[in-house]
């Protein structure tokens, strides 16, 4: 009977993950494929010929330039849920908030320095591949600042802390995903341009 005792309490416990967590996880990987899928079929097209070469738009730097500080504001947000500094929750988070809408902006920014160059959506392939890029991303992006201020308001009425992380470590997760999403498309971009 003592062996059979200490088998059971031997047995591991299978590894459980909050259900949300885990939906947000499979769509992580769906949209990851989903984009691997585009930058593949990029680097084939290109190779075809007939493809306009063109500059990408300067304020691609200053966008990466947001999302990273953007990262980092809500990073600082998840550290202070952990401690229960809930000035500091909000604060990060309403900067997180700021700089993604800042993001988008610059966004559209930059679909306005492609017109400028004569890049437009239909036309040449290469051209429709940069705004399929920012496009996809913005509307993912979008999604993300929606996340952002539900969660805002969730730590306006002090229910973010070190007590209740699961809803803001969804929304780092995926700010952060979108985040370096955008910085692997800038980077191939660059680099397969």
């Amino acid at each position: 009977m003592e062996e059979k005792l200490s088998f059971i309490e031997g047995a591991e416990q299978p590894l459980a993950m909050h259900p949300k967590k885990f939906a947000l996880w499979l769509f992580i990987v769906s949209v990851v494929m989903v984009f691997a899928g585009m930058t593949s079929a990029y680097i084939v097209r290109q190779g075809e010929g007939n493809w306009l070469e063109f500059d990408l738009p300067n304020v691609f730097w200053y966008t990466s330039g947001i999302i990273i500080l953007s990262s980092i504001s809500l990073h600082l947000a998840y550290l202070a849920a952990k401690k229960d500094n809930l000035n500091n929750i909000k604060l990060g988070l309403l900067v997180t908030v700021i700089l993604g809408i800042a993001f988008l902006v610059g966004q559209w920014f930059s679909w306005e320095a492609l017109v400028a160059e004569d890049v437009y959506f239909v036309g040449n392939p290469s051209g429709s591949f940069m705004y399929v890029f920012t496009g996809l991303h913005g509307i993912h992006l979008i999604s993300g600042v929606i996340f952002l201020i539900i969660v805002l308001i969730s730590a306006l009425r002090n229910k973010i802390h070190s007590q209740n992380l699961a809803q803001l470590e969804m929304c780092v997760t995926y700010w952060h995903f979108l985040g370096g999403l955008w910085l692997y498309l800038f980077m191939f971009l660059l680099l397969n341009h």
